[in-house]
């Protein structure tokens, strides 16, 4: 298998289905594509990407180009590996979770982009501070659901905690304190764990 992904530091979408793919323990291909050189970048992701996106994973003559679809032709493929939880109801919330991460949260994405080795402090616009607060109160409700499996969204690790990485860095990058979003630890223990896991490092000491 081989996946192309973008800038390491800067490609949030990029870094989901890597986590996923790294989780599986299969042996793989990493193609990386600068961004943000104008037609050099686009022209390269072209010869990938149907889409002229980033990410892309390809096994045998199969293209892939939208991180949650890589994602769950990974929990298929690699059953073991278990992405997703055995049990209907906590995947069917993990899958919620993720889709609203893959299709929401335009404040904080446009506002506070991923930039990984960045730190700055952040005044943040009424809209971006809405987004926060759901993600705090989102977090909150499944760790007091699942903590006691785990230190991850549904205790172990799945798709939705790669969905969320991404967003632990942000909070990170731009000192955001989910105290003042209505987090009473449990956020901000489980954005630790994130930032703390060996496959994010992996990630994080190649940028």
């Amino acid at each position: 298998m081989e996946i192309v992904i973008g800038t390491k530091n800067w490609s949030s979408w990029s870094l989901r289905p890597w986590l996923a793919l790294k989780r599986t323990g299969a042996p793989f291909v990493e193609t990386v594509i600068q961004l943000r050189q104008a037609t050099a970048s686009e022209t390269a992701i072209s010869a990938h990407s149907p889409s002229r996106l980033v990410p892309v994973l390809k096994d045998g003559d199969l293209t892939i180009w939208d991180s949650l679809a890589i994602c769950e032709y990974l929990a298929e493929k690699f059953p073991a590996a278990r992405l997703w939880p055995q049990d209907p109801a906590a995947r069917a919330l993990g899958r919620a979770a993720a889709a609203e991460m893959h299709s929401g949260f335009t404040s904080l994405r446009g506002e506070c982009p991923m930039e990984i080795d960045a730190r700055h402090d952040a005044d943040l616009s009424e809209a971006t501070r809405k987004d926060v607060r759901r993600i705090v109160a989102l977090w909150s409700d499944l760790r007091a659901r699942f903590g006691a499996e785990g230190p991850f969204l549904l205790g172990g690790w799945s798709i939705a905690d790669a969905f969320y990485t991404p967003v632990a860095t942000r909070f990170r990058t731009y000192g955001v304190k989910l105290s003042d979003h209505g987090d009473t630890g449990a956020a901000g223990a489980y954005c630790e764990a994130l930032l703390a896991t060996p496959e994010f490092r992996a990630w994080e000491a190649a940028v």
